[in-house]
């Protein structure tokens, strides 16, 4: 009996990617306010593009790499909600 890892490694991927981007969006709001979304859709539709090209295991990380850039996209306007009701902080360089 041969055992297929390939679903445990894609699962351990997940978590990795998520727990990655819960900074990201964090860092990128406080930096560049909620306007550096279309820099997440942009990645995120060219990550899914070189998806379709990729074989076996790469693509599924591509794609799912991809699909994390376009959530973040409503995770950012979330993270500038948040600043504004004062859950997290504000940049006080930044203009409003």
């Amino acid at each position: 009996m041969e055992l297929n890892f390939e679903g445990i490694l894609i699962g351990i991927a997940s978590l990795l990617i998520i727990g990655l981007f819960h900074p990201i969006v964090i860092k990128c709001e406080y930096y560049f306010s909620q306007r550096v979304w279309p820099l997440f859709l942009i990645v995120g539709l060219l990550l899914l593009a070189a998806a379709l090209f990729a074989q076996g295991l790469f693509s599924i990380l591509l794609a799912l790499v991809g699909v994390a850039c376009l959530w973040s996209i409503r995770e950012i306007k979330e993270q500038a909600q948040r600043v504004a009701k004062g859950w997290f902080p504000k940049n006080p360089n930044r203009k409003r």
